[in-house]
């Protein structure tokens, strides 16, 4: 874990950190086709949800400096072992393995929580977390090609999944990243 990193649940009370960091993913375009900024209020809501947990990531000064956070996969039943995720940092902290560290934490949480799959979908050109999710031990399983527009263009998103082993039936322990 990188120096003065700590990783814990979110609460209320991050929610305007972790609104003003995804935010910041929202305004770089680089890693949601959300164009519209999440209120403090909306992710008050997320943050109470406490089956579908969020992380962050506090340095030695008390900041939130990054999030990762679970969500629905699909409303059927026969999907209810999968969950979606999604990371995010602050800009400032960025290329320091706090990513790395965050989607560990989120893995575990999800292990722990008795999901067996992880996915996501990740604009191509985000080599950044391409490679956090690579190695953290997600594969990269398709391409949705022009999957939602933005900023009046077609983007394709790379599908990367994770399977959890402990928690699939006779399958045994894997790799945690």
């Amino acid at each position: 874990m990188p120096t003065s990193i700590h990783i814990r649940t979110a609460g209320v009370a991050d929610a305007p950190a972790v609104a003003a960091i995804h935010n910041q993913g929202i305004a770089e375009r680089s890693s949601t086709f959300e164009t519209t900024p999440r209120t403090v209020a909306e992710l008050e809501a997320r943050l109470r949800d406490t089956h579908y947990p969020v992380l962050v990531a506090v340095d030695a000064d008390g900041q939130v400096v990054g999030w990762a956070g679970l969500s629905s996969y699909r409303p059927r039943a026969c999907y209810a072992g999968i969950a979606e995720f999604s990371i995010y940092l602050d800009r400032a902290a960025r290329g320091r393995g706090i990513g790395r560290t965050l989607l560990a934490a989120l893995i575990d949480t999800a292990a722990a929580r008795g999901f067996s799959k992880l996915v996501s979908r990740i604009f191509p050109d985000n080599s950044a977390s391409r490679r956090l999710c690579a190695a953290c031990g997600f594969r990269e399983v398709g391409v949705y090609e022009k999957h939602g527009r933005l900023d009046g263009r077609w983007l394709d998103v790379v599908i990367v999944e994770r399977l959890i082993p402990a928690n699939l039936a006779g399958a045994a322990a894997g790799a945690s990243c």
